[in-house]
Order: C-alpha cells, then structure tokens, then sequence
C-alpha cells in the first residue's frame, strides 16, 4: 500500500480509503472482518459521513485495540432522527451527534473533523460565520480533531472554503464526468443525463482552479464519487458514453492535484478487494488516457491530464509534474514559493526541451506540449 501526507496535516493515509457505506446494515462480525481486511492490506483510512449509531458501534468495536493503526475523517453536522441520517446546522444536534460518535467508536478524538455537505455558497458562509465553525474549531483547539475538514459537491462552496484559510483538508466528489459539470447547489446535477448529451469540452474551470488552490495551500483532499456511483463503471449507466474500470477511477482521481485517498464505497469484501488489487494493478491496467481520449460525449483535447503518456523524455524532462507546475502557476498570476521549490528541485527544467515532439505524438489530448515547456523555462527560469 502506498501511502500520502493529506496536505500539510502531518497524517500519512492510504491511497485506497474506505467509505462508510460497507459498514452500514452489517452484523458487528462482518464489519470486523472489513477492518481486519484493512489491517491487513494497508488500508488505514476511513471516512464516516454516515450517522447510524449500529454502524457506529460496530465499527468501535472492530478497532479495539487497533485504533491507532487508523485514521478516522468524522463529521460535524450528520445526525441520526426518526430512524434515518439527516444533515443539521442546529448546534445542540452537531454538538450531541459528535459527541455520540466519540463514545460508540471508543476513542477521544479523530484524526479529520470534516463540516458535513457545504454545497451552496451561502450555506459556506453562514458555517464560516456561524456557531458550527465555533464549535468546529474548539475541537480542534482541544485535540478531539486534529485537522478541520469540510465535504462538499461544489466547487465555488469548496473554494471559498479552501481560500479563508480555515479548513486543511477538503472531501470532494472526483471523477472524469463531474470534472465536466459547472458549479451547481443541486448534487442531482451531476447525475442528470441531461447535462451530457451535448458534446462536453475539458474540465470545468472552477474546478481546475479548486484542484490547482489546494494543491498550492497545501489542503489535502479526499476522494468521493470516484466510482459516480458505479455508474462509470457500466457502458449503459456512463454519462460518457462508455464504461472505465475501477482501476482507471481510481488513478484518475490519484493524479488530481493534492489529492490523498480516495474513499471507495466498497460494500461488500470483493469490492473493498478489488480496489486494493489497484495497487498491484500494472500500469496499462491503471491507464485511463486512451479510454478518455476515446469517449464518445466528451473530448479534453488539449487539455493536460497528467497521465504520463508524454514520457520518456530524452532529456529527462519530467514533462507531466512540469505542466503540473506551470497549471499551478498561471493559475495563481504569480509563482508560489512551493512551486518554485519544487520546481527547481527537479534534476532537468523546461530549458533543456529540444522540441523534438516525440512527446506530442504520445499525447492522447492533443497537447501542444513544447509550447508548455518554453512558458515552463520563461516563467521559472527567467
């Protein structure tokens, strides 16, 4: 297992993560032997969105005497009423709910504290200027969080929240049919067949930027949606036009910019299994270039996706992490000191392309790439 810094946080995760849903519905026994899988393979981070005290309990019990050995992102703002999982902002819920999931997991704190579902602007500011983020952040003063976390669906909610400065790590919904979609307050969006039946074009700008500013500030994000539901993984259900492999999901959203784990939502063994064999996978099998160059309803010609295909260069030129770079860069009108670091901690810069373009015939996107390069070489080595 392969394991990441989720952002500036200090915490080493997994790049597979576990999502709640498998534990939900599941006799203590079964869900137990989840988290002995985990244990066993490396998995050590689990998101917990869903409120149900049953799942809750059983889950403590299966991390007795193992807690250490995993990462808890809970959530503020996810209650349990009249027998089903509701989202609140009323403090007396929040405040009762979290406190509720400290005693049945059996533990004194979380390692992410995440502010659950933020998908409007409006609902952003009143959680930034509000009693929740009060509270959110005596938690943290306290040590029952240890980093403040926010999930959402939408990329402008997201971003603001990135951009004040109080959250170090964002859950996101990620995968190549989303990262199309515009900001939206409705999550239905992103599912509505609707919206793909035009022919759709790159990435949506909000949320290239929303990759790019993590990446910069250092906000670790974790994965949600990475499957869309399972339905990227089925031809007829794929708002593309056609089915990827779980392989694929996960090393797209693995090559997103400060991207950590992905939290898939295995809810059986075999799909928790599958999802771990991806990091035994070969590197044709993860590749998701010529699936995506191939869609039938979406193109993302000349638009880099970081997938390595531009390699090997004869220079040496890691050309993907320069473009990485350089995206970072342009994006923020300016070079952040991060960025120019790492950029000139690399063993070959941008200067030494000799535009040979061996790297543009490999591209499945069309890149102009020693375009790139040249804009690489006068922004940072001018």
């Amino acid at each position: 297992m392969e394991y990441r810094e989720l952002g500036n946080t200090g915490i080493m995760v997994s790049e597979i993560g576990m999502g709640c849903e498998g534990f939900v519905e599941k006799e203590p026994l079964q869900v137990k032997e989840f988290v002995d899988l985990m244990e066993a393979e490396g998995v050590n981070c689990i998101d917990l969105y869903a409120p149900n005290p049953e799942m809750r309990s059983a889950l403590g019990e299966a991390l007795q005497g193992r807690r250490e050995k995993f990462v808890l992102q809970a959530h503020l703002c996810t209650v349990w009423k009249d027998g089903q999982y509701k989202r609140t902002r009323d403090l007396r819920e929040v405040q009762g709910s979290f406190q509720d999931q400290l005693e049945r997991l059996k533990t004194d704190y979380v390692e992410i504290g995440m502010i659950h579902y933020v998908d409007s602007l409006e609902d952003w500011e009143k959680v930034e200027h509000g009693p929740v983020m009060e509270y959110a952040l005596e938690l943290k003063k306290a040590g029952m969080i240890k980093s403040l976390g926010l999930s959402s669906h939408n990329p402008q909610a997201a971003l603001a929240a990135v951009k004040s400065g109080k959250i170090q790590v964002l859950m996101f919904a990620a995968n190549p049919c989303y990262d199309l979609m515009p900001a939206s307050e409705d999550v239905e969006e992103l599912w509505n067949e609707k919206n793909y039946e035009k022919h759709l074009l790159n990435m949506d700008p909000e949320r290239q930027e929303l990759y790019e500013e993590c990446s910069r500030r250092g906000v670790g994000i974790t994965v949600m949606k990475a499957f869309g539901g399972g339905d990227l993984l089925n031809a007829e259900l794929s708002p593309a036009g056609a089915a990827l492999s779980p392989y694929q999901c996960l090393n797209y959203a693995l090559t997103r910019p400060a991207v950590a784990s992905v939290m898939c939502g295995a809810r059986t063994m075999e799909d928790l299994k599958t999802s771990i064999r991806y990091e035994s996978a070969s590197e044709e099998e993860r590749d998701y270039a010529p699936a995506l160059a191939a869609f039938p309803k979406i193109s993302w010609s000349g638009h880099c996706m970081y997938c390595g295909h531009c390699a090997p260069c004869p220079k040496g030129i890691d050309v993907a992490l320069v473009t990485k770079f350089l995206n970072l860069a342009e994006a923020q009108g300016q070079i952040p000191e991060t960025v120019r670091e790492h950029y000139g901690a690399l063993e070959h810069k941008a200067s030494e392309c000799m535009e040979c373009k061996a790297c543009e015939k490999r591209c499945p996107f069309q890149v102009k790439i020693a375009e790139n390069m040249k804009r690489a070489a006068r922004l940072f080595e001018a």
